[in-house]
């Protein structure tokens, strides 16, 4: 290393950038150090993992050596059969096998002095390579600290330096100025002589203390960069070379240890071809062929299905027969295409190496010649099985291999919504289909569709509007006038200054007397012979026909034996028109199409599928034979089935999980509506999670719960229809709005909500996503509850497919712990909702994350009132949050408690 000068002006810039390059050097070293003891880590895990190799692989060399010798044994057993040549191969392995033990012990002898010296002296070397480096570092921290510190220090009485000189030269100037204007008396003059003569001694001593500070950083400078530093550097030098000739044994004493290619090893491999040279080819079967001239087999056991194994299949299965279904077909008809085509190929090499058979002198080719006739008896064998499969399936559509009809624990249960009326209709066509006042109302206190826990009844006004329809067989309108709005009752309600029971009960149970909005008119079907027997109707327009409807949604319809309807599906992008007839469960028969363009099952053939059904339901004839279903009873569409082409899709406004969400306008009654759409390219278990909002919506009626008014499955995509709330998002409104909002309209809000929430807790239904932007804020800034796609209708719901999409900031501590929700998780959702409109939608637990704010709830924290939340409101949150569900009140009594502060508020 050169020396490092330093200026004795005092500047110490230079100094800065010799020190910049002597550390510059010092991280070199550092860095040195660093990546040889890395390289030392990984030689030691490295010879440790050659180590574990070499024992691997000498115990399982070890474990053939002994197969070997289990073979030996039983050769030499039998030797005196086998003949003399057998036991001199058997003695060549022998000598083989005994050659790679000595081989195997010679590794593991290897493996355990490279173990026991080798290891250990690089161990040795990575510690002491670690040691060297810390004490390199530790005296260059030692001896640069030094000059660092006169360094600084240098700098800080230069400063200082400069300062009493500028402070020296201030008085010097003044005191020629005072001895120029007073001469040479005066006591002022006398006070700023003192004053300058110590500015003048003290920065003449600052002088001297900054020079030899100077002279002392110098030499402390230059001893450093010439002595000290280069003296470490080259002690180090030495330790790094001594440690270089320890590794480089170390390394050697690894390659004598690892290379096979030294003398021992040689002299094994020299016994092993010694051993194979004894063995003579031409005498070994010599002997052997004397004594066994035939061979002689016995006849195989035949092989068979074994029973036992589908004997708890419940008949799915049965033995040596082929599972056709839905989940099976695919493959089952890759399997037969796979099958013909190696038959095909088979047949072909049997074609061309037909000349062989006559060919009494190619023994070897016959072999494969009678391979390629069994070979081609196996595959036609195995093709005939999967074409009587097919073939048994006749015209059915595949049956579901999963079934789920299992999971409604009371099929009687279930309402197909329809107007007894319309079943009346069908009457025309077919056997006798009696309505009477009973059946009716036996129809209408029919669930919605299967609910665990019990429900709450319709409204008897609604109730009292379908009797009507159901004992008519007119299918006219009977009901003599329309009963107001219900957004027109429930402002009664709100305007109030009490709650009374008649509200009350509202807010319980909504409101049923509403007009169509659809049609403004009774749903009706037309007579039943025109509607089966003319060509001129198209097949959507038929009431009996689906559309698109989910099969999990037609096995709800399709209750009782003869029940049936037809819907369309798509299989690999082929549309097909479906019959589906409740027989001893649930079959579906695909519509044939013959040559002629006429549509068949297994009798004859017809121009439309309406005559098709019209001759299957008038002759009583099963519609496959082996099937044995007959039709019965057609089952229309539901009065909230739309047909497509009577929505008209106005302009995109949002975005759902499933799809869009359109604004649109009925074709007949010019209303507009919002539409969600169903993508047509998700699977089917989305398609039915996506009508779960429908089947859920299209039983409440509540002024503050977003109306259903209709669903669309008669073709893709399948869409929901519901009330076209005008305003939007409330937590976008409460945000646009935030300045012009006042208490008692934020107080209206919450009474909206809780009376929507009240209604659904009296229905059994948890919603499990309350919050702001989940609520529509409509006419006279009323709130409508709305996105049910995350709800269930039960009074207790389990979680078990774990915790996605769920809203954290909004949901209850015991739905986030242990998956179990109740009505009094929404409790817990509404009084964030109402911390929402109080802030004028603020954000939840600002500024924590998702799991920062669960582990606060857990550890007590609740978030503060916003600015101007009445008090009492804000203990009702409070009351909402509380940890214990039990302890928190119920939608009926928030419901009341709110109502009281408006009437309260000014």
């Amino acid at each position: 290393m050169g020396g490092f000068g330093i200026n004795t002006d005092g500047n110490t810039g230079g100094v800065t950038k010799n020190m910049a390059a002597i550390k510059e050097v010092h991280e070199s070293i550092l860095t040195r150090h660093d990546s040889e003891i890395y390289l030392l880590e990984l030689m030691k895990k490295c010879v440790s993992n050659k180590l574990k190799a070499d024992r691997d692989y000498c115990a399982s060399i070890q474990n053939i050596i002994t197969a070997s010798n289990k073979i030996n044994q039983s050769g030499n057993a039998d030797s005196s059969a086998a003949g003399v040549g057998s036991a001199v191969i058997g003695e060549s392995w022998k000598s083989i096998m005994a050659e790679l033990n000595n081989y195997v012990m010679l590794i593991r002898n290897n493996a355990q002095h490279v173990e026991k010296f080798t290891l250990t002296l690089l161990n040795n070397l990575y510690n002491e390579k670690r040691k060297a480096r810390k004490y390199y570092y530790e005296q260059y921290a030692r001896i640069s600290a030094k000059l660092n510190n006169l360094i600084e220090e240098l700098g800080r009485k230069k400063a200082d330096y400069s300062k009493h000189l500028q402070f020296y030269r201030l008085m010097r100037s003044r005191f020629e100025e005072h001895y120029v204007k007073a001469g040479r008396g005066g006591r002022k003059l006398e006070d700023v002589r003192d004053k300058y003569q110590r500015a003048c001694r003290r920065v003449h001593l600052v002088h001297n203390e900054y020079v030899l500070l100077v002279i002392e950083a110098g030499e402390t400078q230059k001893d450093f960069s010439e002595t000290l530093l280069p003296s470490l550097v080259q002690y180090q030098q030495s330790v790094l070379e001594s440690f270089v000739t320890q590794w480089q044994e170390i390394l050697s004493e690894l390659t004598k240890k690892w290379s096979t290619s030294g003398a021992d090893f040689q002299e094994i491999a020299a016994r092993m071809e010694k051993a194979v040279e004894i063995i003579k080819p031409s005498q070994e079967y010599v002997e052997f062929s004397s004594k066994y001239k035939e061979c002689r087999t016995d006849p195989l056991s035949t092989i068979e299905f074994d029973d036992s194994l589908v004997a708890d299949s419940s008949g799915r299965l049965q033995a040596g027969q082929l599972v056709v279904d839905n989940l099976t077909v695919d493959w089952v008809r890759s399997k037969m295409t796979e099958l013909d085509t190696r038959l095909k190929e088979t047949q072909g090499s049997l074609n061309s190496n037909s000349f062989l058979e006559n060919d009494s002198q190619s023994l070897i080719c016959k072999l494969p010649l009678k391979e390629l006739r069994c070979e081609e008896k196996n595959l036609t064998s195995q093709l005939e099985v999967i074409k009587k499969a097919l073939a048994d399936l006749g015209c059915e559509e595949l049956p579901n291999g999963c079934e789920m009809d299992s999971g409604f624990e009371n099929s009687s249960d279930i309402q197909t919504d329809v107007p007894p009326a319309k079943r009346a209709s069908f009457s025309h066509i077919g056997p006798s289909v009696t309505t009477t006042a009973t059946s009716a109302v036996l129809d209408l206190i029919r669930k919605p569709f299967r609910r665990k826990s019990s429900s709450i009844p319709n409204s008897p006004i609604l109730g009292a509007k379908h009797a009507l329809n159901g004992i008519g067989s007119t299918g006219t309108n009977t009901s003599g006038s329309i009963a107001p709005s219900s957004d027109t009752t429930f402002n009664s309600l709100l305007n109030g200054s009490s709650l009374s029971n008649t509200n009350l009960n509202v807010v319980l149970h909504g409101v049923s007397n509403i007009p169509d909005i659809i049609t403004n008119q009774d749903f009706n079907f037309t007579n039943s012979n025109s509607s089966l027997g003319s060509s001129t109707r198209s097949l959507v327009e038929e009431d009996w026909f689906h559309g698109v409807l989910p099969r999990e949604e037609v096995v709800r319809l399709l209750v009782k034996d003869g029940d049936f309807l037809v819907r369309e599906t798509t299989r690999n992008d082929e549309n097909q028109t479906v019959l589906s007839v409740a027989w001893d469960g649930h079959k579906h028969f695909i519509v044939q199409t013959t040559a002629e363009n006429e549509f068949r099952f297994e009798g004859p053939s017809f121009c439309s599928i309406q005559e098709l059904i019209m001759f299957q339901y008038q002759s009583g004839q099963p519609v496959t034979s082996r099937s044995g279903a007959i039709l019965k009873t057609p089952i229309p569409r539901e009065r909230w089935e739309l047909n497509n082409d009577d929505v008209i899709l106005l302009e995109k406004i949002g975005r759902g999980n499933f799809g869009d969400v359109y604004k649109a306008k009925l074709r007949t009654s010019q209303v507009d509506v919002a539409v969600k759409t169903c993508r047509v390219t998700v699977p089917e278990e989305q398609k039915r999670k996506f009508l779960q909002e429908g089947r859920i919506l299209k039983q409440y009626d509540h002024p503050n719960v977003v109306k259903l008014i209709g669903i669309c499955v008669q073709k893709q995509p399948i869409m929901i229809v519901m009330e076209l709330v005008a305003g939007g998002s409330l937590l976008t409104f409460l945000r646009n709005n935030a300045m012009s909002l006042v208490i008692k309209q934020l107080l209206n809000m919450c009474r909206d909500a809780a009376a929507g929430m009240c209604y659904l807790e009296n229905k059994n239904c948890i919603h499990r996503d309350l919050a702001a932007r989940n609520c529509l804020i409509g006419k006279d800034n009323i709130v409508k509850i709305s996105d049910f796609g995350m709800s269930r209708e039960e009074e207790e719901y389990i979680v078990s497919d774990g915790m996605k999409q769920i809203p954290i900031k909004w949901t209850a501590p015991e739905a986030l712990n242990f998956g179990k929700y109740t009505s009094l998780c929404d409790v817990w959702s509404y009084g964030v909702l109402s911390w929402e409109i109080f802030s004028r939608g603020g954000t939840p637990y600002a500024g924590l994350s998702n799991t920062k704010a669960r582990e606060q709830i857990d550890t007590g924290y609740r978030m503060p009132p916003p600015d101007d939340t009445p008090e009492e409101m804000y203990r009702l949150m409070l009351k909402c949050w509380e940890y214990a569900p039990e302890n928190r009140p119920h939608f009926d009594q928030i419901y009341k408690i709110v109502d009281r502060l408006i009437a309260q508020t000014r």
